[in-house]
């Protein structure tokens, strides 16, 4: 072998040695966040923007009603989930084109690293708090009020704030919060706090249970999860989306099982009668359906399969 054959051969094997040593010395840290929750899709000509407000892990086996343990364990498995399942907090923009609505603001900041995004996916969208205006609730758990205000400071500042008047008059009436159990006055406190300084600059206002609210979106009465719990009807050119807050929390479990029901629910037989008149509604209709604890962007088609329902996520898509 001459020379020049040896020399090239080092020559190679230096090349691979630095070549693998390259690699080792160039591998990045792993990255532990996610890209920002948002999607948009049309509704006719109405844009629609799912915002995620964050995760959180639901202990379901402590508040599933209606389900054995045993069952619940079998749908858990069915689904590749395990308990607690990680829930999302969704809220939705919708841009009529006149008007800017947002509906429900998640649970906001100050509760934990895993939530409190809605505002920063909000921008990421394309859109600041200042130019929402109007925000529907769905009903004020505090998981759906929390992104309101912060420390007494309204965060969408030019927005008129719009509940159902039977949530009003539950959820802001002193003497409800005085006759609820210890262990339940929080939430009549949170949510009086968190509207109160829309109440002061006069943009808070309440309706019927059920109309057109703006052109394009109509308030429904869906009362049981909580006595005034309401979802909204987006429609637009022969479509339509059905936004429905915690008219059900678990999709593993309550599509092919519409019975189960939750312990958060005030009433559970009329929460239970919601959901099937809504399930029924909805595939019937062949309406999109977006809900706040559905699996992020939180928006599909169910059908129905005999008593029970199959849920479908929208297929991904950038083109509109």
């Amino acid at each position: 072998m001459t020379k020049k054959v040896i020399y090239l051969g080092i020559f190679v094997w230096l090349g691979i040695t630095c070549s693998l040593t390259a690699t080792v010395q160039a591998s990045a840290p792993q990255q532990h966040s996610q890209a920002p929750g948002f999607y948009r899709l049309y509704v006719g000509n109405i844009e629609v923007v799912a915002l995620n407000d964050g995760t959180f892990g639901m202990p379901v086996s402590k508040l599933l009603k209606d389900i054995s343990a045993t069952q619940l364990s079998q749908a858990l498995t069915q689904a590749f989930l395990s308990d607690p399942v990680t829930a999302s907090v969704n809220g939705f923009l919708i841009n009529t084109g006149t008007k800017l609505v947002l509906i429900d603001t998640g649970i906001g900041a100050n509760s934990g690293a895993t939530v409190g995004h809605l505002s920063q996916n909000l921008a990421q969208a394309g859109y600041k708090p200042e130019q929402v205006d109007e925000i529907y609730i769905t009903h004020m758990h505090g998981d759906h009020i929390g992104g309101l205000s912060v420390k007494g400071k309204p965060q969408f500042p030019n927005a008129i704030v719009k509940v159902a008047k039977s949530e009003a008059d539950y959820w802001l009436n002193p003497t409800q919060r005085d006759a609820a159990p210890e262990e339940a006055k929080g939430s009549f406190t949170n949510a009086m706090e968190t509207f109160a300084p829309y109440q002061a600059l006069h943009h808070f206002a309440t309706f019927a249970d059920a109309g057109e609210l703006v052109p394009g979106i109509q308030a429904i009465a869906t009362h049981g999860h909580t006595p005034g719990h309401t979802i909204y009807e987006v429609s637009s050119q022969g479509q339509s989306l059905i936004i429905w807050g915690d008219l059900m929390h678990v999709a593993a479990v309550q599509f092919t099982d519409p019975s189960v029901t939750i312990g958060f629910d005030s009433d559970r037989p009329q929460a239970l009668a919601q959901r099937l008149r809504i399930y029924a509604l909805a595939a019937k209709q062949g309406s999109l359906v977006a809900g706040a604890h559905l699996p992020f962007p939180g928006i599909g088609h169910i059908r129905a399969n005999g008593a029970a329902y199959e849920y479908v996520p929208v297929n991904y898509s950038t083109q509109f």
